[in-house]
């Protein structure tokens, strides 16, 4: 079975954690990630900002980060794949400008992120549609 940690670094609703971390852990399993770790670190703009800033030179924050632990492509995944950031800031006010909870959003932002996790990227339409499968799979959970 899959694991996956949560790291609130900014204080989430009640709820949040235990069914970010059993809708996650459900979707690895189902895209047979066997023992494969992840850790979702939910914190604030100003850190997600930080850390886009540092690593991608964009000074600006964003809803989702990932940093895997491998080198996307490799043949080899390690027990644990990366880190994926999620601004709980930016997430509720994209919740509320599409109209859905906050769980909803985060859980998606968690999808997309493990996505990148698993090397993969959004630059075509084409590519886009694993993205869009997984954030709706993860709803469904």
């Amino acid at each position: 079975m899959a694991r996956v940690e949560v790291v609130p670094q900014k204080r989430p609703p009640r709820g949040l954690r235990p069914r970010l971390r059993r809708a996650l852990q459900r979707l690895m399993d189902e895209l047979e990630l066997g023992e494969r770790e992840v850790t979702v670190i939910l914190c604030s703009d100003r850190k997600i900002r930080e850390l886009k800033r540092a690593h991608w030179g964009e000074d600006a924050a964003t809803d989702v980060l990932s940093f895997p632990t491998y080198e996307p492509g490799d043949p080899f995944l390690p027990p644990h794949l990366g880190d994926v950031w999620i601004s709980l800031d930016t997430a509720v006010r994209q919740a509320r400008r599409l109209g859905r909870p906050l769980e909803e959003e985060v859980l998606t932002l968690a999808a997309h992120g493990l996505w990148h996790l698993l090397g993969h990227d959004h630059t075509t339409e084409g590519e886009w549609r694993g993205f869009h499968n997984v954030q709706r799979r993860i709803l469904e959970l």
